[in-house]
């Protein structure tokens, strides 16, 4: 990837697992990790609404902002996110597959919901 423009990545950052991979992202990142800046949907609700996304929204699906403002959501966002790091950029290919992209947008909202559940927010 030859653009090395700033994401932000919206991410709970309330919640363990969720730390323990943006933790891992940022290690597999290396000198790349400049270029991802994390941000804790808590601490950037306003931000979140002034761009048309409601926390609860964020909070259930990982949101990327590229450098041009543009959001993006879900797989896609997690394709973005890989194609910043070189050793997942295979994955984020795979995921996008079709059949694949479905059976883990399914499995992850029903994760979500669970954990959000089960951590009294959902």
């Amino acid at each position: 990837m030859t653009n090395h423009a700033v994401i932000n990545v919206y991410y709970d950052g309330i919640c363990p697992g969720c730390r323990k991979d943006r933790a891992r992202f940022e290690r597999w990142a290396g000198k790349r990790a400049s270029d991802i800046r994390w941000c804790d949907v808590t601490e950037h609700q306003q931000a979140l609404r002034e761009k048309g996304i409601a926390p609860e929204a964020a909070l259930r699906s990982l949101h990327v902002e590229k450098a041009d403002g543009c959001i993006i959501e879900g797989i896609e966002a997690y394709q973005l996110l890989m194609a910043r790091i070189p050793m997942l950029r295979p994955v984020g290919w795979i995921i996008g597959l079709p059949g694949i992209k479905a059976v883990l947008r399914w499995y992850y909202d029903g994760w979500v919901q669970r954990r959000l559940k089960r951590e009294g927010r959902g």
